[in-house]
C-alpha cells in the first residue's frame, strides 16, 4: 500500500520548487507529514508483552492535517463527548454552499469559514426559537467544518450533531423535539443564506461574491442517526478526518496517483487518477488557516454554558418520565501490536532526535 507520507517525501521537494510562494502553513504541513514516523522526530520504544521483543517506532508529528496522526485523537474526542451525551434522539445536519461561492471561500478562508459557522449556527438557533417548532431559547449542538468532496475537490460544508430538544427561556424545562424530526431544512436554508450574506456585508466583501450565489437555494440536509452514542460515534469519524486517508490510495505509478472513492449516486466503489503534482495541490488546498477551530460547540453544549449538563439530564428525566441512565463504560484505545507475534505493545520510553552540541550552540 502506498502511503500519503511516501508521496510527500518523494515529490514535495519538486512541489516546493514549482511553487516558491506557497503559504507558510502549507510548508509546515508538508514538513510535518514528511517527518511523521520517519525517525526524524525521534522514536518511541515499546516492548511486546508476549514475546518481549523491543520495537522502535518513529514519533508522530501530531499535525492535524497528517493522515497518520488522527485515529488516536478521534478516539480521545469520542470518549469525552460520550461522557457529555444526553438521553435523547440525536440528529445529523449538513450545511453546504452553492458551487459559485467556492472560489470566494478558497480565497478568503478565515473570514469565509467563520461566516459558515456563524450563519449555520445562527439559522439553527433562530428556527429552534420559533414556537411553531421547538420554541427553545437554548438549543445545543456541535459543528465540524469539512472542506473536501470525495475526489478531493474543494467543497466546504459544516456537519452538526444536534440533541433533539432544548431548554425553556427560564432554563427550568426541557422541550423535546420529535424522535424523527428536528427542524424543517427548507426553512433553515433561506435563513442560513441571509445570515451569511449579512456577515459578508459587515466584512465589506459582498462585492467580491458572484451575485448568482444569492439566486440559488443553499442546501441543508438532515438525518436522524439514532441515539446519542450512535450519533457521536458516527460524527467522531468526521471530526479528525483529513482530506484523504492512506487506505484510499490505490497506487502511485509513473507520477500518477490513483485513489478510491464511493460514488454518491450508486454507492459503488470507483477510482480516479491525478498527476502527482495535482494530487498534492488538491490535498494542500484543504489545509486550514493557522489556529482556526474546525470543531465548535454551541448553546448548552458550549463549555462556557451556565447550565450544567447534569442539570439538563435531570430536566430531561422530568420531561420524559424516564430515569437517568448510566453512561456506557469507556473503551481503551486500541494498542499497538507486535509485528512479530501480534501481541500488544507496552510503552517503555521516548527517545528524542540526537543533536550535536555544536549544532545547538552554532
Amino acid at each position: 500500500m502506498t502511503r500519503i507520507a511516501e508521496i510527500f517525501r518523494a515529490f514535495a521537494p519538486e512541489y516546493l520548487e514549482r511553487f516558491p510562494q506557497l503559504p507558510g502553513v502549507h510548508r509546515k504541513v508538508i514538513a510535518a507529514i514528511c517527518q511523521c514516523r520517519s525517525g526524524e522526530l525521534g522514536h518511541t520504544v515499546y516492548r511486546c508483552t508476549q514475546c518481549e521483543a523491543s520495537h522502535w517506532i518513529g514519533r508522530a508529528c501530531g499535525n492535524r492535517h497528517c493522515p497518520q496522526c488522527q485515529a488516536h485523537k478521534s478516539h480521545q474526542w469520542l470518549e469525552r463527548q460520550l461522557d457529555r451525551r444526553l438521553p435523547v434522539p440525536y440528529f445529523f445536519l449538513t450545511f453546504t454552499v452553492p458551487e459559485p461561492l467556492r472560489a470566494f471561500l478558497r480565497a478568503h478562508q478565515r473570514v469565509g469559514y467563520a461566516a459558515l459557522f456563524a450563519a449555520s449556527a445562527g439559522a439553527l438557533k433562530k428556527l429552534a426559537r420559533d414556537s411553531r417548532h421547538l420554541g427553545t431559547e437554548l438549543p445545543g449542538f456541535t459543528g465540524v467544518l469539512h472542506t473536501w468532496g470525495r475526489q478531493l475537490q474543494f467543497h466546504p460544508h459544516v456537519h452538526y450533531i444536534v440533541p433533539g430538544g432544548g431548554l425553556s427561556a427560564e432554563r427550568d424545562r426541557w422541550l423535546s423535539s420529535r424522535a424523527d424530526f428536528y427542524l424543517p431544512v427548507r426553512a433553515l436554508s433561506p435563513i442560513y443564506k441571509a445570515l451569511f450574506k449579512k456577515r459578508m456585508y459587515q466584512e465589506g466583501l459582498l462585492d467580491a461574491i458572484d451575485p448568482q450565489v444569492w439566486t440559488v437555494d443553499w442546501n441543508v440536509d438532515a438525518a436522524p442517526p439514532g441515539d446519542g452514542e450512535h450519533a457521536l460515534r458516527y460524527l467522531a469519524s468526521y471530526v479528525f478526518r483529513v482530506a484523504i486517508s492512506d487506505r484510499r490510495v490505490v497506487s502511485l505509478q509513473d507520477r500518477t496517483v490513483t485513489i478510491r472513492y464511493t460514488d454518491r449516486e450508486s454507492g459503488q466503489q470507483r477510482t480516479t487518477a491525478f498527476e502527482v503534482m495535482e494530487f498534492l495541490r488538491r490535498f494542500l488546498q484543504h489545509v486550514l488557516p493557522t489556529g482556526f477551530m474546525k470543531v465548535r460547540h454551541f448553546g448548552f453544549l458550549n463549555p462556557n454554558s451556565t447550565v450544567a449538563l447534569d442539570t439538563i439530564r435531570q430536566l430531561i428525566a422530568e420531561a420524559t418520565g424516564r430515569e437517568l441512565s448510566a453512561c456506557s463504560p469507556k473503551e481503551d484505545p486500541p494498542p499497538f501490536h507486535c509485528p512479530d507475534c501480534g501481541g500488544p505493545l507496552a510503552y517503555v520510553r521516548s527517545v528524542l532526535p540526537f543533536r550535536s552540541a555544536w549544532l545547538d550552540t552554532g
